[in-house]
């Protein structure tokens, strides 16, 4: 099950969103530039011994792929590890150790790998590495975060079928399966290492070995993680041009701000949103904004009066959602009018485009709310909303939904909970018990709409916490994910989209940007949503 870690922003703003339908706080970044959001920087130019990096989130945990879940774990692994196929900026899926796939059969994928790759200690990937690395997720003593029905599930054998050759069979077709290889489902490591590792595998003692364009150097609990270049990296054409990346884990915002301003730290993704005004007009450096596959919603658990779907409906109609990505977010995100980010997909654009545009808009609309809870008496009982307490973006988010509730004649009870036990909101129900909702950051993990929604809406899903259960819903799920035509699963995910929000089992309220910060030395990382599998730290050099 998916831990969502909050995103570690904080926003000391006193917020009194009660009065935003009158204005707002102007925000930080001009507006238009949400438009035209990035893809990437400028490419570097020449090469640097040493670069910085921080990572917001804190510490990860482990290294270990099947471990990677979550934006500290996956900034680092991304460029340690690598997938069969690879995410690249924008957004499309190429081939990477595998130098093709062939599909005879909807349920049948064949990889042909590629020659040439070594690990950091010089011996050769095989097909036996591949088939172990991929199977870990099948092996439950493994432990795997990314075992799921829906896709490990699906996985019917692995077999190696050449001396280069490796072949996965699916229980029933699935056209996401081959996009998931860009993730640690589809990470390769060494199997000798990994067996030698045992239970310090993905440690500072017992580290990793894979075939990334950097190796890990050297791991100080508490106080750093340095990379060093791969020397011997098998494709010369995005050999990193940094030699040695120190990361380091700091957490307070104000500590960010401080140290990307000054220049103790050359570049951070998700920078906090309370360091935009400062960053914006930093000296030292110049802050992006990129394409994302990040949003922000209310999930409904299915109890209380936020398991009506009426509820819910009224509540995203009433709530100054384009207030909240205004002031909130400092005008780096925008309302959003469904649970997939706007382009947050990579075919049937002509489909998508239009479908998105046509659902309901973001503009507050009381008169709309109150007629969709005509007939609904949802009783005097609050709405209990969890969030993580240290978190006070979040707060001012449900402090505006709670003006929109009391419009409605409803009660939003917010109800901050210790970080250190949210994460539990996300894989055990006992803790959702006594709570109608809680807050999430979440994202896409491939550019597909069909991928995403199905964790919310499909019955079983990883992420459906409701208890969302329609036929209907179901069967386009199936279809699509057995449609062989773009177009033709393209609209009927669309379908599938505007099924989902009529229910509304999550509340949309914000899709922010990618938000990254370069030091006037450094340039050339992607500045789209890439960096948790995309070994976006090979292309850093000097400005």
């Amino acid at each position: 099950m998916r831990i969502r870690v909050a995103a570690l922003l904080a926003v000391s703003l006193t917020l009194g969103l009660a009065a935003c339908s009158g204005g707002t706080t102007a925000p930080a970044v001009d507006d238009h530039k949400l438009d035209d959001l990035l893809v990437t920087t400028p490419a570097a130019r020449g090469e640097l011994d040493k670069a910085s990096w921080n990572l917001p989130f804190g510490e990860p945990a482990s290294l270990d792929p099947i471990k990677a879940f979550n934006y500290p774990e996956n900034t680092v692994v991304a460029n340690l590890c690598e997938g069969l196929m690879r995410l690249d900026p924008d957004y499309s899926v190429k081939p990477n150790l595998a130098e093709k796939v062939e599909t005879p059969d909807p349920t049948t994928l064949v990889y042909t790998l590629r020659q040439g790759v070594r690990f950091w200690d010089g011996k050769p990937m095989t097909a036996d590495d591949v088939v172990f690395s991929l199977r870990r997720h099948l092996d439950p003593k493994e432990g795997s975060y990314w075992a799921s029905d829906q896709i490990t599930g699906n996985i019917a054998s692995i077999e190696k079928t050449g001396d280069d050759q490796v072949t996965i069979r699916l229980k029933k077709a699935d056209a996401t399966i081959n996009s998931y290889m860009v993730t640690p489902v589809g990470v390769v490591v060494q199997r000798e290492q990994r067996e030698k590792a045992g239970a310090k595998y993905g440690t500072p003692e017992g580290s990793v070995m894979c075939t990334g364009p950097f190796k890990l150097s050297s791991w100080e609990k508490g106080s750093k993680i340095s990379l060093e270049r791969n020397e011997d990296y098998w494709d010369a054409q995005r050999k990193a041009k940094t030699k040695q990346l120190d990361l380091q884990f700091i957490v307070d915002p104000g500590a960010i701000a401080s140290a990307l301003d000054t220049g103790a730290i050359d570049g951070s993704y998700d920078v906090p949103v309370g360091a935009v005004d400062r960053l914006t007009a930093s000296k030292n450096g110049k802050l992006y904004l990129g394409r994302s596959l990040q949003m922000v919603a209310v999930i409904s658990t299915g109890n209380g009066p936020l398991g009506d779907p009426a509820v819910r409906r009224a509540l995203a109609l009433a709530t100054d959602r384009e207030a909240i990505a205004q002031t909130v977010f400092a005008g780096t995100a925008r309302a959003s009018r469904s649970l997939v980010p706007k382009g947050g997909w990579t075919y049937g654009d002509d489909v998508f485009g239009p479908a998105y545009d046509a659902l309901p808009d973001t503009k507050k609309n009381l008169e709309e709310a109150k007629k969709a809870l005509a007939g609904v008496t949802p009783g005097s009982a609050p709405i209990t909303i969890a969030y993580p307490s240290e978190r006070q973006f979040y707060a001012d988010i449900l402090s505006e939904m709670s003006n929109a509730a009391r419009e409605l004649g409803l009660t939003i009870q917010p109800k901050g909970v210790p970080s250190a036990q949210y994460g539990a909101f996300f894989s055990d129900a006992k803790a959702r018990a006594g709570y109608d909702g809680f807050m999430t950051t979440n994202y896409m993990d491939i550019p597909d709409p069909l991928a995403f929604l199905r964790t919310i809406a499909a019955k079983g899903g990883s992420q459906n916490f409701n208890g969302y259960d329609d036929a209907e819903t179901q069967s386009l799920i199936e279809q699509a994910a057995t449609a062989s035509d773009d177009t033709a699963r393209a609209k009927l995910v669309a379908g599938l989209q505007a099924k989902v929000m009529e229910q509304t089992p999550w509340i949309p309220i914000a899709a922010p940007a990618v938000r990254l910060f370069l030091n006037k030395r450094v340039t050339g990382v992607p500045a789209s949503f890439v960096y948790l599998y995309y070994p976006w730290a090979a292309s850093l050099g000097a400005a």
